[in-house]
């Protein structure tokens, strides 16, 4: 059973490390460089009362820059989702992110978004897969002047996480690996350009601490890709906590 378990950590850290070096290899000559902290608590459950189909979705997170000196961005996302089968849910929700540097190029803003999103999860022998397909429509409260892109941007993001139980180690302990890229489907006037955004991949464990929540610790690696902008590229190497709450 371990020597099982080892193999199935090798697959996923192999394939968690070759998303970033193909990453890395694609990375503009000027790269910034970041160590950050995330922190983010996801809570959601079922309006039993009403319809048990019937979903919510609260999200709060706070991302620390700069070498984790300064506060840099937050989000608060709340949502409502509908379960179609066992698996699958449709979901539909706002958020709040203020963002300032090294996110921000000089001032502070803040950013709306309307999000819409599928989200599948199944279980297997080796562990489970979630996949979550994302559509964003984000508003931002600053403009270039002068630009003749649109006012707000439309954003596409693609999520796919395997988890893998260890058993032989613990019953509540499972490893974790995930990628996620954004793809930007129109030029804002904020700067931003069509194509791709970002990606983000991580490793790291998961905890059950109970049948309702669940821990996570790891690396996360953030590649922000900037066409045609005097600021460079970023490359933010994060200490990432995530707490999900499920009930």
């Amino acid at each position: 059973m371990l020597r099982k378990i080892r193999i199935k950590i090798f697959l996923v850290s192999t394939i968690l490390a070759l998303t970033i070096g193909i990453s890395n290899s694609t990375l503009a000559d000027d790269v910034v460089d970041d160590f950050q902290f995330w922190g983010n608590i996801t809570a959601t459950g079922s309006f039993d009362a009403i319809n048990p189909k019937l979903k919510w979705w609260m999200e709060g997170q706070g991302r620390f820059g700069n070498d984790s000196s300064r506060f840099s961005q937050g989000i608060i996302r709340p949502g409502i989702g509908y379960a179609l089968t066992e698996n699958t849910s449709v979901w539909l929700g706002y958020a709040w992110i203020p963002t300032s540097r090294p996110f921000a190029a000089n001032k502070a803003f803040n950013e709306n978004r309307i999000w819409q999103q599928l989200l599948w999860s199944k279980r297997y022998s080796f562990g489970s897969i979630t996949s979550r397909t994302r559509l964003e429509q984000r508003f931002f409260d600053f403009h270039r002047s002068g630009s003749t892109a649109d006012g707000h941007g439309h954003r596409f993001r693609q999520f796919l996480k395997l988890t893998v139980p260890m058993p032989s180690v613990s019953p509540n302990l499972s490893f974790v690996v995930l990628d996620e890229i954004f793809i930007n489907m129109n030029n804002v006037d904020t700067g931003a350009r069509a194509g791709f955004n970002q990606n983000r991949a991580f490793g790291g464990f998961a905890w059950r601490f109970n049948k309702f929540t669940v821990g996570e610790i790891g690396y996360l690696h953030q590649y922000f890709n900037r066409p045609a902008s005097p600021r460079p590229d970023q490359q933010q190497h994060i200490l990432a906590v995530n707490l999900f709450l499920n009930f």
